[in-house]
């Protein structure tokens, strides 16, 4: 059991530094400002954050509410009105630190992870690649950073709205519900949030958003001549994404409380 434990650790960190790598790989291939192909470079950009972003706005405005609703209707039954400063702080710790970000990143994960890890084996299956690469472009210039910075883009904006509309989901029904007012509402949220929050929330935004399609781009690019390969290689690059996210949560979480407490 210990040495299939290490064996399972080693992969772990193995696929991890191959990711860090991909990521590396990626940024060092930015396209000189004078490089007269960036243009389709920012064209592919542009067009992972529409469909990454804008084309999922509306699911993530739409859960966003749900939850702030759901999370203030229990947080009052449990504590009852007269309690904003609490109501504040549940909704802090819970939307802004953690829920934010991470239901963010699974939704981008089962909507844009699929998507991208299947158009890149489908153009590796096809011979595209092969042609890019022919054409003296760098793979990771024209295929893998603008989707990379793309997503992760996307994924902070994304993280922003469903804080943003969580909160107002919540102060919807506290202020019908129970008729607590804008200002003891926002007073409680402002006095429990701190820099620090807000910046974990952007740090994970950022870190998910960057692994997750790091992951699903080795996947689609790990596909072989098989078009059977695809779909396998779209579930490996959503459950290695869901996988990564929560570690990554797990440890960034780690770090913020640390250096709150230190």
């Amino acid at each position: 059991m210990i040495s299939a434990l290490g064996r399972w650790v080693l992969i772990f960190f193995t696929s991890l530094a191959g990711l860090v790598k991909i990521i590396i790989l990626a940024f060092k291939s930015f396209p000189n400002p004078l490089n007269p192909g960036r243009g389709s470079i920012f064209l592919v950009f542009f067009k992972q954050v529409y469909f990454t972003g804008f084309e999922s706005l509306k699911i993530i405005v739409i859960i966003s509410l749900a939850i702030g609703t759901v999370l203030i209707a229990q947080i009052i039954s449990l504590t009852g009105t007269g309690n904003e400063s609490l109501i504040g702080k549940v909704l802090v710790w819970v939307v802004i630190r953690e829920l934010g970000p991470l239901l963010t990143a699974v939704i981008v994960i089962a909507r844009s992870g699929t998507a991208i890890a299947t158009e890149l084996g489908f153009m590796k299956i096809n011979g595209e690649i092969d042609s890019i690469e022919s054409l003296g472009i760098p793979m990771e210039q024209y295929l893998i950073l603008p989707r990379i910075i793309g997503v992760a883009t996307a994924v902070i904006i994304l993280t922003i709205y469903f804080e943003i509309f969580s909160i107002i989901g919540g102060f919807l029904v506290a202020s019908i519900g129970w008729q607590i007012s804008f200002d003891k509402f926002f007073h409680g949220i402002i006095s429990s949030l701190t820099v620090i929050d807000l910046s974990a929330s952007m740090v994970k935004s950022l870190f998910f958003g960057l692994f997750l399609s790091a992951a699903c781009c080795r996947q689609g690019l790990n596909v072989g001549k098989s078009t059977t390969q695809i779909p396998q290689a779209a579930s490996r690059g959503v459950m290695q994404s869901i996988f990564l996210v929560f570690i990554l949560d797990g440890i960034i979480t780690y770090a913020s409380i640390a250096f709150r407490n230190h």
